[in-house]
């Protein structure tokens, strides 16, 4: 057995190292912690962050981009729909409400998942 300290961050597959630092640092905004080295990295809320990676750079293909979503917590999933529609940004279907939370789900250049995420209803003890 081990013992996570927690998560440092996620790698998140590219294909066009360019053009997704305009989408993660532009459109959506997010800060870049690093990334001088040619391996941006961009901090996501306060205890994580999300590198890009070109598999190539690393020897290994381009296989496929994340499938499953990458949570963004916002303070109003509607509003930040809203503002990433006027940048351009596509999303899959509308708003949904599960009964205990708002998700918005969209997809970088590259295809991987993410979603606009804020959870409204207090978590059961």
């Amino acid at each position: 057995m081990i013992t996570v300290e927690r998560t440092d961050f996620i790698s998140v597959p590219i294909t066009d190292k360019e053009r997704s630092k305009r989408f993660y640092g532009e459109t959506l905004g997010l800060p870049l912690i690093s990334g001088d080295d040619g391996w941006p990295e961009y901090q996501l809320g306060e205890n994580v962050s999300l590198y890009l990676i070109d598999p190539t750079n690393i020897g290994q293909p381009f296989t496929a981009p994340h499938s499953s979503h990458i949570a963004l917590r916002v303070a109003d999933v509607a509003a930040a729909r809203a503002a990433l529609e006027s940048a351009g940004v596509e999303f899959e279907g509308d708003i949904f409400d599960t009964g205990v939370c708002h998700m918005a789900f969209f997809r970088d250049p590259d295809g991987n998942a993410f979603m606009l995420h804020r959870r409204y209803a207090p978590h059961e003890s």
